[in-house]
């Protein structure tokens, strides 16, 4: 292992690609290299590109830059020439009028301009060395940016914690690194960003479940979801979890309102994926509005339905997208096979998968037709083209 300082921006970008290299490599040398490499590229980011966390002033001037405009054109929402130099000089604070004139004319979040920065729920959080590593993984940071920067491309300008305050996550881990949480967040707004929607599209409906279930019966049944769900106005992100956030899916509004549907695969079967994309597009179709702007689901956590009436909702349609009620109703035999496994998918027209693991579940055997959930072919079909 030969690692050397980092002493400007080309060694940056060596370090950067050379940790890329490394991930996924479990023996000591690479681990060590990995972990000093960790060490000297946070030194240098700290250093060269790490933001402090926004405040008022620093979401006006990033509007300004994004919309490339003048402190003059800034006259109509806070007033005379002397006035717009004031507040950008920090010398003045923002009035209630200002404030609601650079929301509705700008649209730079409420919770920017009241000063929702000083809370220190704002404050950027220190990911944890595999939440960094993970995250450098997605390839979606651009070239010698600091995470405080790409945080605040992700959430618009504006703190993560207005986007946040909004979330659902009563389903969510006790044990949630919710640092690397708003990383994963911020990587999938910042990829729904890049995909467009076909013009011609309907509004997410109810009754496309069972179709959307149904996909699941192709061999390539995942790589038509993206499609499928274009088509109803929903944009799919799949994006593997960084460690520490226990997701299965979310569903999350983009800044211009269009639902997204995130999925991890972190549990790599074929019935789990496809549960899990009819849980969100429930939520999609039903949860997502203007209280609520992301919903982020550990599915492996328990629903309570006096507490989180939404979830139990969820599950049901997800369970009966897959399979209909009059077919759920044959697995309470115990005795079932494989050929009959078989049929009852069939029937329904979905994966075989989808029925093996809904009786395990039912009967709590998780031994019996493991083999048929289809256990690392979701990954292999949708990140194929991230891992080479």
């Amino acid at each position: 292992m030969k690692v050397s300082p980092i002493r400007n921006e080309q060694d940056y970008d060596n370090a950067l690609k050379r940790m890329s290299d490394l991930l996924g490599k479990a023996d000591r040398a690479s681990k060590d290299e990995a972990e000093v490499l960790q060490a000297l590229t946070e030194k240098w980011e700290r250093a060269n590109h790490d933001l402090p966390p926004p405040s008022p002033l620093e979401a006006i001037r990033f509007r300004m830059k994004q919309q490339g405009l003048e402190p003059r054109d800034l006259v109509p929402m806070i007033g005379p020439r002397s006035r717009v130099s004031e507040i950008l000089k920090g010398r003045r604070s923002l009035t209630l009028d200002m404030i609601r004139a650079l929301h509705r004319d700008l649209g730079i979040p409420l919770k920017s301009l009241v000063g929702e920065d000083e809370d220190a729920s704002n404050a950027v959080p220190k990911l944890s060395k595999a939440a960094r590593e993970g995250l450098a993984a997605f390839g979606i940071m651009k070239e010698r940016e600091g995470y405080a920067a790409f945080r605040m491309r992700a959430f618009d300008g504006g703190p993560p914690s207005a986007y946040l305050r909004k979330t659902r996550t009563l389903r969510t881990n006790a044990k949630t690194d919710t640092g690397a949480l708003e990383a994963w967040c911020a990587a999938v707004l910042l990829k729904a960003e890049s995909i467009k929607l076909p013009k011609k599209r309907s509004a997410p409906y109810a009754e496309f479940g069972p179709t959307l279930a149904r996909l699941s019966a192709a061999p390539n049944g995942p790589t038509l979801v993206a499609g499928a769900l274009a088509g109803v106005g929903i944009i799919f992100v799949a994006l593997r979890h960084l460690p520490g956030t226990y997701l299965d899916g979310a569903a999350l509004c983009r800044s211009d309102g269009t639902p997204i549907i995130a999925l991890t695969i972190r549990h790599d079967r074929i019935d789990n994926f496809w549960f899990t994309l009819l849980h969100e597009y429930c939520h999609a179709c039903h949860h997502l509005n203007g209280e609520t702007n992301a919903i982020l689901d550990d599915l492996e956590v328990k629903s309570v339905a006096s507490e989180d009436d939404i979830e139990q909702q969820a599950d049901t349609f997800a369970q009966n997208a897959l399979l209909p009620q009059s077919l759920s109703a044959k697995l309470v035999d115990p005795e079932l096979t494989p050929e009959d496994i078989e049929a009852i998918a069939e029937q329904a027209g979905v994966h075989p998968a989808i029925v093996a693991g809904r009786w395990q579940r039912e009967h709590a055997d998780y031994r019996r037709f493991s083999k048929m959930l289809g256990r690392g072919e979701v990954s292999a079909l949708l990140f194929i083209e991230n891992d080479d």
